[in-house]
């Protein structure tokens, strides 16, 4: 852990505000909760480069998804006491998780395996996730704007349509668009949507869903539970760094690919540039903007260098 994270979650127990576990102590908290998946599973979902395991989805996952089914239990009870209150039928609202972090820490694959085993849950089977690439700028627009340096920053992003989707999903519309966004074109998907359908549960990962930006409404005013997933800074561009270098080896070769000229680079060039994009436009960003919302979250995940998580800092209630 950096000193940064170690600050806070130090300063976060002495203060009261968060109760910090260890591995082993998080783990116990499963109780008796099955474990749905197997390691074809763990493998299909996880994301390149990622090394996430099944002992991790047994020690990590099973402990928040049983602490989240209480959650929804206890939400659900809640809107069903406003609803006899207000004289009016009886209405169950989409349960609605935000998950932040850094570029490359991991958190679309802690999100996939998250929903995974949500939806095992007999509760809630219905869980769907949705990832705020897809209300990124479109290119033309970034490029117009000068902003394509600053992809990820929360000027390249549409706030307000972000915000108005996430008021639709709470507010139970039968069905709720999302744009879609391609990491091969490196853009938004023209004409294309991800359709949300009154879910039970419906999971919002990005690396902006908890940040403020000075808007009067948030994103994360839409959150039930917020979870915030976090590591060393010299190890998350370590991630990065590798994640590149995969890529560059395979997805960047396709024609399409919106990065098709590193196609031919040698491993030394690939890394020197993944550190210049690291130290240019992903550092920064998570300097600024990222690290700030960390406090901001229900549950912190800090993982060591090997990407296990190690410690799990929960908020008090």
């Amino acid at each position: 852990m950096d000193q940064a994270a170690s600050g806070l979650v130090a300063g976060a127990e002495e203060s009261g505000a968060y109760r910090v576990f260890g591995r082993e102590e998080w783990a116990a908290l499963r109780s008796n909760t099955p474990l749905p998946l197997t390691d074809a599973d763990v493998r299909g979902l996880r994301g390149v480069a990622d090394q996430v395991s099944l002992a991790e989805v047994a020690d990590v996952h099973l402990p928040l998804s049983r602490l989240l089914n209480l959650h929804v239990t206890a939400a659900r009870n809640l809107a069903s006491v406003q609803d006899t209150f207000l004289g009016r039928p009886a209405s169950v609202p989409p349960y609605v998780i935000g998950i932040a972090g850094s570029v490359a820490v991991g958190k679309s694959t802690f999100a996939r395996l998250l929903r995974a085993v949500l939806a095992r849950w007999p509760d809630h089977p219905r869980v769907q996730l949705v990832t705020t690439d897809g209300f990124l700028l479109p290119t033309k627009v970034l490029e117009s704007r000068g902003l394509m340096r600053r992809k990820g920053f929360p000027e390249s992003y549409d706030l307000r349509r972000m915000i108005g989707f996430l008021r639709a999903v709470k507010a139970g519309e039968a069905e709720v668009s999302a744009p879609v966004y391609s990491h091969l074109s490196y853009d938004i998907v023209p004409g294309e949507s991800e359709v949300v359908s009154q879910p039970d549960i419906l999971i919002f990962e990005g690396l902006n869903v908890l940040q403020t930006a000075g808007a009067a409404v948030l994103a994360s005013d839409f959150f039930d539970f917020s979870v915030y997933v976090d590591a060393a800074e010299e190890d998350i561009e370590a991630w990065y760094v590798q994640r590149f270098l995969v890529l560059q080896r395979t997805a960047f070769q396709d024609p399409r690919s919106y990065f098709h000229h590193y196609r031919d680079l040698s491993e030394a060039e690939a890394t020197a540039v993944a550190r210049g994009i690291w130290r240019e436009i992903n550092h920064p960003n998570l300097v600024e903007n990222i690290q700030p919302t960390r406090p901001r979250a229900h549950l912190v995940l800090t993982k060591g260098p090997d990407h296990a998580v190690r410690e799990v800092a929960l908020r008090q209630m």
